[in-house]
């Protein structure tokens, strides 16, 4: 188990996530980074019952609003699996540079590792009303806009911004309404 100070209550219901990089390394500036993402997300989809609500992935971190029959076991083979095979093509690739980092960067207890990809925990916020889904969808969606990165959600590959505006974005999601 991970040492998250974080507690899921309410497993199957949906949580807005954030997962980030550790030490904010850009990581997901390569389309083979974020295809690994997409890959484990329409596999936790088909095997694990993950319901992906809304979702954005930036250079350093992600978020996500999903549910699944049990959100901590969901996240935590996500993350697992996507940090032994992005950290693979990461060597296969011979990117030095932050290999070493997330060498330096890695938590001195993790001894059994050479490297860390994710920063501990994923910081699960359980979505209590439709309020709140509709403000962390939202949020979510403008978080490019916000860093000046596109004028519009829509236009930003890597989020769930296009299925809520019907057009057909990069894995399937549950809309909201």
């Amino acid at each position: 188990m991970g040492r998250s100070r974080y507690k899921i209550h309410e497993q199957t219901h949906p949580h807005f996530i954030t997962c980030t990089i550790l030490h904010w390394i850009p990581i997901f500036t390569r389309v083979d980074t974020t295809e690994i993402v997409f890959d484990t997300l329409e596999y936790l989809q088909e095997k694990d019952n993950l319901k992906l609500h809304a979702y954005v992935i930036l250079e350093n971190h992600l978020h996500l609003i999903a549910s699944s029959d049990d959100i901590a076991k969901s996240m935590r083979s996500f993350k697992s699996y996507t940090a032994k095979q992005i950290l693979k093509h990461l060597q296969e690739k011979n990117v030095k540079t932050i290999l070493d980092q997330l060498s330096f960067y890695k938590k001195a207890h993790k001894v059994d590792a050479t490297y860390q990809l994710w920063q501990e925990g994923y910081s699960p916020k359980l979505i209590v009303d439709d309020k709140m889904m509709i403000d962390r969808i939202n949020y979510i969606h403008n978080n490019p806009v916000k860093r000046g990165y596109i004028d519009e959600a829509k236009h930003w590959r890597y989020s769930s911004a296009r299925d809520y505006e019907d057009i057909k974005g990069l894995i399937y999601v549950e809309r909201f309404w």
